[in-house]
């Protein structure tokens, strides 16, 4: 450091030694820089010209550095690899430049095709605006064209007459009073809806006379009935019970005429009134013998001819079961036909046919002529003979063995009390009732009382004496259900008895059977027939049925609705319209007001007599029972709605002899969500479905958080007061159509199976349609009736768990079956559908019709059903035998028939025929 110090600041003494330093510094600093710049620029330009030098040597095989030919460089094994490489890219690229190219040139291609769509499209839309505004057109034509040919009439405005109206002319005499000329027709307009008034009997001296079972009955029954009004103004008839009197309280006929006259509505003459004389007991006198009733009309059980005006007057079974129902368990069956005696016969002639008439001359001077000879010694000489034949077992007592029942004068009193005579008439296949002797008595309570009873335990009634008004004879066919025999034959009563067949007999017996029930059995059953004759008379169409206000559950809705390929695939059939119409209720009320006059008399006996007893229904074409007795097309509407022809046409037309109809399903369901689900699910899409009704049976409400699916038809939830599945079939105010399909909950079917159905039961509309087929069974070993759901050759029900009926038959099964039926069906929570497969088989007395079904329609994969317990069956084996006993015989009928397809089994062109196939 110092001699460094020394050396920069000049010290002399190393002056020289430090130039010299530098210096040699310098020298080697040039020297390193030349060096570096020789080897830098000049040995490169040395080693290329000797290697440039060397690739110039004759042999080319020793060139080293010099470029080679790509086959000779592949050769060498570490590029080999890079080689192939290369290769397998350049064949790649090669092979998707062709690709793109052809890419490009389809491209190409379908913009042109996109382009042509385009404009073909545009075309379709102008194509098919001019169609909408061409069936817009034809549309408002055809509304038109129907206006002018069905137009819609609104109700008429009712006149009601003064308060104080001056009444109809007087007739020449009383006893020529008719609807004609004793009738005002202007109070009951057709669509007045009937009203009744009932006169309160307390309110007038004789109310405290009658007898308290009778006018506490008549009261129960006049409170539930759908015609009686409170407004007198307003109604049409005015009734009033006069009868029957308690013991031993006489009435003077003026005192009673004077309290008929006295009525705030009599209005001088009581036109338009009804006087009611009911008789409890046999002995029933004649009340209104010599009472001037004007032109009110009567009903009683017992008429002199002098005073019964026929089409005028009503006569009346007598009142035997005031406050009580009938015990159906007590009435014997209607099997086996025969009994053990032939015919039956007790009774005793209090007093001889020539002194009655003495006593009935003192009546009025209508009565004029002989009489005609005395038949009763005749007859008692011949039933007396038949007896001791002994060719039939047969029991005439003509003295009775107590003291008989009061009478009318030349009557046969009746011997014993009601039970004795009732198990006597239960061993007689025929009973026979002798009319008086008095030719001018046409009716009395005794002859009504043997009549009421022989056809309450089945005895089928042979009446001697043509002279003689049976009940409601003017509207009931009683030749179908009793022998009507003038006295002058009974002679030949022998014969004619023992000619009859078995099935004639049991015929006979079945309908009384239908008439008892129908007509006379209860309370209400008389006061309902009184009102129908005379609505059925004055041509009134009846109520419409009652039916069960639904009580909606609010349920979320939304969900959309899965397709099940199963249940869609329906191969080329074309089940109903491509879009689906929206829902329309079946036509209301289009026949009412003509039906009392186009089928005044048949209805009247056909079972069980809906137009007029029962209230109509009210849609419009055939109802089930009334197709029995209007063969083919009276009671339709005559517009055909097959096209019939090729199958595409058949396919297409719905069938039927109504064009355009509709069905509701109802679905019955407890406490299973997710299966009632699936089921909805599955009736998306389904062709003239209106409405699905869910009665919802279960006292625990659908979960909140449960969406409902969206199946493009409302889906009423009905909630129900009790668990019943008597619930299945009540006739719901949300049933807007004719036809219900009742379904399980759980039920499988295909589409075009529920359409098939509902084909086929528009061609049967009084049948119960369905898929799954029972038949009963006799036990032979047990004497009892079995319930039988093998597979076999016939059936006699078809379950209602998959089934299309009417609606009407909800009603006959809601308010009109026996309620023991009913009560059976709660008690065992089963039997449902045997109940209503008894009923309409007692309606029509036609088998139900079974369709084919593709595949099963029971859900493989549902929790237990109730079908699938052992005592399920067991039960169903009573329920058979119980209804048989509330019946009183077997109603089902067997049938090996069953309606198939060939749209199901055969794809045949459209150029070919389809048909139904009938095996």
């Amino acid at each position: 450091m110092t001699g460094y110090a020394m050396l920069r600041s000049g010290g002399v003494g190393n002056g020289g030694q430090t130039c010299m330093l530098r210096w040699s510094n310098r020298i080697r600093l040039t020297w390193l820089s030349f060096t570096l710049f020789i080897i830098l620029v000049f040995f490169p330009l040395i080693a290329h010209y000797y290697l440039t030098t060397l690739d110039e040597a004759d042999e080319a095989g020793k060139r080293i550095f010099g470029p080679r030919a790509g086959s000779e460089l592949c050769e060498v094994k570490h590029v080999l690899d890079l080689c192939r490489i290369r290769e397998s890219v350049s064949e790649e690229l090669l092979q998707l430049e062709a690709k793109r190219q052809e890419l490009n040139s389809e491209i190409a291609r379908l913009n042109l095709k996109i382009e042509a769509c385009k404009k073909s499209i545009e075309n379709a839309k102008q194509d098919l605006l001019q169609l909408k505004n061409v069936i817009s057109q034809t549309e408002h034509s055809y509304k038109e064209l129907m206006a002018q040919n069905q137009p819609k009439l609104s109700l008429p405005i009712r006149l009601l007459p003064e308060k104080d109206d001056a009444g109809l002319p007087p007739p020449k005499a009383t006893w020529g009073c008719r609807l004609h000329n004793c009738f005002d027709y202007s109070r009951c307009p057709l669509t007045s809806g009937f009203p009744v008034y009932v006169y309160d009997s307390d309110q007038f001296a004789f109310g405290s006379y009658l007898d308290p079972l009778v006018k506490q009955a008549f009261q129960a029954t006049t409170r539930t009935n759908i015609y009686v009004t409170e407004n007198a103004d307003i109604a049409c008839l005015y009734v009033i019970l006069v009868g029957e009197m308690q013991e031993p309280v006489v009435l003077r006929p003026a005192d009673l005429e004077k309290q008929l006259h006295s009525l705030p509505h009599w209005r001088t003459d009581g036109h338009n009134h009804v006087i009611i004389n009911l008789s409890r007991k046999s002995d029933t006198q004649n009340l209104l013998y010599n009472v001037s009733t004007g032109r009110a009309m009567v009903a009683q059980s017992t008429f002199y001819a002098a005073q019964f005006r026929a089409g005028f007057d009503l006569v009346v079974s007598p009142l035997v079961h005031a406050m009580s129902e009938p015990n159906f368990m007590e009435i014997p069956p209607q099997v086996p036909v025969k009994r053990k005696y032939l015919f039956t016969f007790q009774g005793e002639k209090i007093e001889s046919l020539r002194s009655s008439l003495q006593e009935a001359r003192s009546f009025e001077e209508e009565m004029e002529g002989d009489p005609p000879a005395d038949y009763d010694d005749r007859i008692i000489a011949t039933l007396k003979a038949v007896q001791d034949s002994k060719l039939d077992q047969v029991l005439v007592e003509f003295t009775c063995k107590n003291q008989p029942k009061r009478s009318l004068p030349t009557e046969w009193a009746l011997c014993g009390e009601r039970e004795d005579r009732l198990e006597l008439l239960k061993l007689s296949t025929f009973a026979l009732i002798i009319t008086p002797g008095d030719p001018h008595l046409v009716m009395s309570s005794g002859c009504a009382t043997r009549l009421f009873e022989a056809l309450e335990v089945g005895a089928v009634p042979v009446v001697l004496g043509e002279q003689v008004q049976l009940p409601y004879q003017d509207m009931l066919q009683w030749n179908e259900a009793a022998l009507v025999v003038p006295k002058p034959r009974v002679t030949e009563v022998h014969f004619l008895l023992r000619s009859l067949s078995d099935s004639d007999l049991l015929a006979m017996r079945r309908q009384g059977r239908f008439l008892w029930e129908t007509y006379f059995s209860t309370t209400d059953s008389i006061f309902n027939t009184m009102l129908a004759m005379i609505r059925t008379r004055i041509q009134i169409p009846a109520a419409p049925i009652r039916e069960e206000v639904a009580a909606e559950i609010p349920h979320r809705s939304g969900k959309a609705a899965g397709t099940d390929p199963n249940m869609a695939d329906n191969g080329d059939l074309d089940l109903g319209p491509v879009e689906t119409e929206p829902p329309y209720a079946s036509p209301k009320y289009l026949r009412n007001f003509t039906l009392t006059v186009t089928d005044f008399y048949r209805s009247w006996n056909s079972a069980p007599g809906p137009f007029h007893l029962f209230p109509h229904t009210p849609f419009d074409p055939v109802l089930p029972s009334e197709a029995k007795f209007l063969g083919s097309g009276t009671g339709f509407r005559p517009i055909g709605g097959g096209a019939g022809g090729s199958g595409k046409e058949f396919q297409a037309a719905l069938g039927g002899n109504v064009p355009r109809e509709q069905f509701t399903v109802v679905m019955l369901t407890y406490e299973r969500e997710e299966v009632l689900m699936n089921s909805l699910e599955r009736l998306n899409g389904l062709p003239y479905l209106n409405k699905v009704v869910v009665v919802w049976n279960s006292p625990k409400l659908p979960s909140e958080d449960l969406l409902w699916p969206d199946i493009g038809v409302p889906i009423m939830v009905v909630r129900t007061e009790k668990n019943s599945l008597n619930n299945r079939f009540l006739p719901w105010n949300e049933i807007e159509t004719e036809a219900i399909l009742s379904i399980d909950d759980d039920a499988h079917l295909r589409h075009d199976e529920i359409m098939f159905g509902f084909r086929v039961w528009r061609e049967a509309r009084d049948r119960i349609v369905g898929f799954p087929g029972r038949y009963h069974a006799w036990d032979i070993p047990h004497q009892s009736w079995l319930y039988n759901s093998n597979y076999s050759c016939e059936l006699s029900m078809v379950l209602t768990g998959a089934a299309f009926f009417h609606k009407y038959y909800a009603y006959l099964y809601s308010y009109v079956m026996p309620q023991a039926i009913r009560d059976m069906v709660d008690e065992y929570i089963n039997c449902e559908d045997i109940a209503m497969n008894f009923l309409v088989s007692h309606i029509t007395r036609k088998p139900p019709i079974k369709v084919t079904s593709r595949w099963t329609f029971r859900c493989p994969g549902c929790p237990q059903a109730l079908s699938h317990d052992d005592s399920h069956f067991h039960e169903r084996h009573k329920c058979i035998n119980f209804f048989v006993k509330v019946y009183g015989y077997m109603p089902l009928l067997y049938t090996q028939f069953r309606v198939d397809s060939v749209l199901f089994k055969t794809r045949l062109p459209h150029d070919k025929t389809k048909c139904f196939k009938f095996i």
